[in-house]
């Protein structure tokens, strides 16, 4: 597992943090060669974790949410939320290095360690191949998934309309992740890879999440929390 740093972040060349543009794709790049894209991942994993965050209006503070659910009843068995500022500048492609700190942190504070980690954003369907998912993954050793609402990257057809339909997500000519439908005539999810995790199990876990609605539970429930505490700081 890489090394991290007090924070919880994938440590600098420096040994704390990424301070610049420049030392972050330098981790990025160095991470990325420990994605496993294949997996494939528990089978029948006990234990799910959603992770989300959501930033106050004036984008200065976030609220970063981890919640664990029972992986048969979808019941919430434990959860962790911490508010805090986001840990690096605004700079597309390098999304993680601002949630990831705090994310890692309310992990770390689970009594519950999850078996499988489902990220509200991208794993592989990212310009560099280096999503929030497979960050995540990299660091913490778990198999993850990425599931964002709308695409990073890639071009793609509308998946047929029943539940379970999907349609390949292209970037050029690579597939980086799936165009799933979850809900009859509902608009998709951009399913992709973290770590650990092989694509067909990757869409067959957040099938298993979504019996009700578009979006995981895994991802619902860590929004309301992450919300909740926003308000409430």
């Amino acid at each position: 597992m890489p090394e991290r740093t007090a924070t919880g972040a994938a440590a600098g060349p420096t040994g704390g943090p990424p301070r610049t543009e420049a030392e972050a794709l330098a981790v990025q790049d160095r991470l990325r060669r420990l994605v496993d894209p294949v997996g494939p991942g528990p089978a029948a994993p006990a234990t799910v974790a959603g992770l989300d965050v959501a930033y106050a209006e004036d984008g200065d503070r976030l609220a970063a949410a981890v919640t664990v659910l029972d992986a048969r009843t979808l019941a919430v068995v434990d959860q962790a939320v911490g508010i805090g500022r986001p840990a690096f500048p605004y700079v597309p492609g390098l999304f993680a290095f601002r949630e990831a700190p705090a994310l890692l942190a309310a992990l770390d504070r689970l009594a519950v360690r999850p078996e499988v980690l489902v990220c509200d954003g991208h794993g592989l369907a990212h310009p560099r191949r280096f999503g929030l998912a497979c960050h995540l993954g990299v660091v913490t050793g778990l198999p993850a998934i990425g599931v964002g609402k709308t695409p990073l990257v890639g071009a793609w057809q509308p998946p047929g309309p029943a539940r379970g339909d999907w349609s390949p997500l292209r970037d050029g000519d690579e597939v980086v992740g799936r165009v799933l439908r979850t809900r009859d005539g509902v608009k998709p999810v951009f399913v992709s890879v973290g770590h650990r995790m092989s694509l067909d199990d990757a869409c067959a876990r957040v099938l298993d999440l979504t019996p009700r609605y578009r979006l995981p539970e895994t991802t619902r429930t860590a929004d309301r929390l992450c919300r909740a505490a926003l308000n409430a700081a």
